[in-house]
C-alpha cells in the first residue's frame, strides 16, 4: 500500500466531509427561514440519500472503465457547487434543487474513493482501509457540525460558502497530488452505465458478494435509526436539551471516527471479516438493548458508546468483504454496496420515527431485534470456523 497516496485520500474525505457536516446543523434553522417545516427537514434529507441511492452504481460503473480520480473530483465540485447553490438559495424550491444535485454529484465520490483503497491496498490490509476511509468520514463529521455551530451565528448561508470552499480546496488537492489508482490496462472495457434495474438490485443479493451487502444495508439502517431518533429520545425521556444532545452527537462522531480508524483495521486482520461483522452484529443488538435500560446521563453515554463502537466495526467489515468477493469491477461493486447503504439512511429514519411516534424505545427494540436476526443468519452462512488466531493472547 502507498501510504502518501492513502493519507491524502483520507485527507481530503475529512476535508469534504468536514464541509458537509458544517452545514448540516444549520439546515433545519435555513429551512425555517425560508418558510419550511420540520417535515421538509425529512423530506431533503430523503431525497439525498435517494439520490445516492439511485445513483452511486452508476458512478462506480464509470470509475471501473475511466478510472478512480475523475470520479472522486466529479464528486468533490457536485458537493462544492451544491453547497454554493445552498448558500444562495432565497426559495424554499431551491433547497430541494440543491439537495437532490448534490445526492446525484456527490455520490461519486465514496465508492471511488473506497475502489481506490481497493485497488492500492492487499486483500489483508483492505478492512484497514475501509476502515480508515470511515474513520476519516466520521472525523470530519465531527469537526464539521461543531464548527457550523459557531458560524450560523454570522448568518445562515455562511457555513454553506465554507463548506463550498472546503470542497473545492479538496478538489485542489486531489487534482495536483493523487495520481490514479486503476491502471489503463485493468479499466473495463465493456461496462455498461445505466441505472441499476430493481431486478437486477435484487439479483446481485445471490452472488457472492449478497451478504456484505445485506450487512451493509442492516449497519446503515441500525445507525440511521439511532441517528433519526436518540435526540428526540433524550429529550422525551431525560428532558435533555440541545447541549446534551450535542455532547452525545459529539461523543459519537468521536467514537465513530476511533472505531473506524483504529479497530477495525487490526481486527480484521486478526480475525477476519466474518468474525467482525458476527461481533458487530451482537454488540449492536446489545447497545441497542442498553440504551433503554440506561437511567442517567452517565450510563446513557456509555450505553451509545457501546452502540457505536459496535456497529461501526459492520460497515467497513461489509465493505471488505464486498471488495474481496467482487474479485474484479470493484467500482461497480462499490457502487452497488453505496446504494444499499444509502438504501439503509432512506429506511431508517423513517421507520424509527414512524415508531417513536407509537412509544420511545420501539425503534431501539426494532433495531435489536433486527441485528439478532442477521446475527442468526450470519452465524449460519458465513465462515466462522475455528481460528486459533482468535483466540491468541
Amino acid at each position: 500500500m502507498n501510504s502518501r497516496r492513502m493519507w491524502i485520500l483520507f485527507a481530503s474525505l475529512m476535508l469534504v466531509m468536514m464541509g458537509y457536516g458544517i452545514a448540516m446543523p444549520i439546515l433545519p434553522f435555513y429551512i425555517e427561514d425560508l418558510g419550511g417545516r420540520g417535515i421538509h427537514y425529512g423530506l431533503l434529507i430523503a431525497c439525498y440519500a435517494l439520490m445516492q441511492f439511485i445513483c452511486a452504481p452508476i458512478w462506480g460503473s464509470l470509475s471501473d472503465k475511466h478510472g478512480r480520480k475523475p470520479l472522486l473530483l466529479i464528486g468533490m465540485t457536485g458537493l462544492g457547487t451544491t453547497m454554493l447553490l445552498f448558500g444562495l438559495a432565497t426559495e424554499l424550491w431551491m433547497l430541494y434543487v440543491a439537495q437532490l444535485l448534490s445526492g446525484c454529484l456527490s455520490s461519486a465520490a465514496v465508492p471511488a474513493a473506497q475502489a481506490y483503497a481497493a485497488d492500492s491496498t492487499s486483500p489483508e490490509d483492505r478492512g484497514a482501509a475501509m476502515g480508515r476511509i470511515g474513520g476519516a468520514i466520521g472525523l470530519g463529521v465531527v469537526i464539521g457540525p461543531a464548527v457550523g455551530g459557531l458560524l450560523g451565528s454570522v448568518s445562515f448561508s455562511t457555513p454553506f460558502f465554507i463548506a463550498s470552499a472546503l470542497c473545492y480546496l479538496t478538489f485542489t488537492i486531489i487534482l495536483t497530488s493523487l495520481p490514479e489508482s486503476l491502471a489503463s490496462d485493468k479499466r473495463a472495457t465493456t461496462t455498461k452505465v445505466r441505472f441499476t434495474e430493481p431486478k437486477e438490485f435484487w439479483q446481485v443479493l445471490h452472488t457472492p458478494i449478497g451478504f456484505g451487502l445485506i450487512a451493509a444495508f442492516v449497519a446503515n439502517f441500525g445507525q440511521s435509526i439511532f441517528s433519526g431518533v436518540f435526540g428526540l429520545y433524550a429529550m422525551a425521556r431525560y428532558n435533555y436539551g440541545p447541549e446534551q444532545v450535542g455532547t452525545f452527537f459529539m461523543a459519537m462522531g468521536l467514537m465513530y471516527a476511533a472505531s473506524q480508524g483504529l479497530v477495525v483495521g487490526p481486527l480484521t486482520k486478526r480475525i477476519g471479516e466474518e468474525k467482525v461483522m458476527v461481533i458487530a452484529l451482537l454488540g449492536g443488538a446489545l447497545g441497542f438493548l442498553l440504551i433503554i435500560l440506561a437511567n442517567s446521563f452517565v450510563t446513557l453515554l456509555l450505553a451509545m458508546s457501546c452502540f457505536i463502537l459496535l456497529n461501526s466495526l459492520l460497515k467497513p467489515s461489509a465493505l471488505s468483504l464486498v471488495s474481496k468477493r467482487a474479485h474484479t469491477n470493484q467500482g461497480k461493486s462499490m457502487g452497488i454496496a453505496e446504494s444499499y447503504m444509502s438504501l439503509g439512511r432512506i429506511t431508517g429514519p423513517l421507520w424509527g420515527g414512524m415508531i417513536f411516534d407509537v412509544n420511545p424505545v420501539y425503534p431501539f427494540v426494532s433495531g435489536a431485534i433486527v441485528f439478532i436476526a442477521m446475527f442468526t443468519v450470519a452465524v449460519r452462512r458465513l465462515d466462522l470456523k475455528p481460528n486459533a488466531r482468535l483466540w491468541a493472547p
